[in-house]
């Protein structure tokens, strides 16, 4: 695991210090069926179709942008091709440690202590970048720089594949269940709601394309840009 010295971002030592920094959240919500209950049942279906924008097997240079409750990263790293590398960072030492115990050592993957707002890896150093859930719990200016460092570290013709959140359609009962909800516990969130993930991309970038998908009568949404 390699670290440096990476301050904790404001926004989530006072918004979410309860769910990924305290020791005790992150023993709680690191929970299979927690995890899938707080996404109505849809962990495995969205982790899957996360994976499968990746392609099958996942070859190259790979980053995971946060740690993920659940066995994202397992499956992630079981679906590695087989001269594949992936990169997983967070800002979160507990989180980082919370994720090698998980997963042991396995060749080819490496934690980084880094800040998705500030990466420090080289331009176009990777082939496939993934960001499942972390855009919503980020304030709008770090969302957009993280939006950007992972567009600036992927390679012409890699991918960015982003997980999250999205507005429900009208007749959708969660709709009006989940807006209160991510009111009140996921502040940042309701941006998604409002804003399409392309919204928040530098004004030089001209991706090659960009694909999205809703799932859940639109609560969720998959993005894929091609750079």
């Amino acid at each position: 695991m390699k670290r440096t010295a990476v301050p904790l971002p404001r926004y989530l030592e006072q918004t979410y210090w309860w769910a990924y920094l305290h020791p005790q959240g992150v023993r709680l919500f690191e929970r299979q069926w927690l995890v899938n209950l707080i996404l109505w049942g849809n962990y495995r279906k969205l982790r899957d179709a996360a994976l499968a924008a990746m392609g099958t097997p996942i070859d190259g240079n790979v980053l995971q942008v946060a740690c993920v409750y659940g066995d994202f990263t397992e499956q992630l790293a079981r679906r590695l091709g087989g001269t594949a590398r992936l990169d997983v960072v967070d800002v979160a030492p507990v989180q980082l440690d919370n994720l090698r115990r998980k997963i042991g050592s396995r060749p080819g993957v490496t934690l980084h202590h880094r800040d998705s707002a500030n990466l420090g890896f080289r331009d176009a150093s990777y082939d496939r970048v993934i960001l499942f859930f972390l855009l919503h719990e980020q304030p709008d200016h770090a969302r957009a720089r993280t939006v950007e460092e992972a567009l600036r570290v992927v390679r012409p013709g890699g991918k960015v594949v982003f997980v999250d959140y999205h507005r429900p359609a009208r007749g959708n009962p969660f709709r009006y269940l989940m807006q209160p909800v991510l009111t009140l516990l996921e502040p940042f969130a309701m941006d998604l709601w409002l804003n399409d993930i392309a919204s928040w991309l530098p004004p030089a970038v001209r991706p090659a394309a960009i694909e999205k998908r809703t799932y859940f009568g639109g609560l969720y949404q998959k993005v894929v840009i091609t750079r």
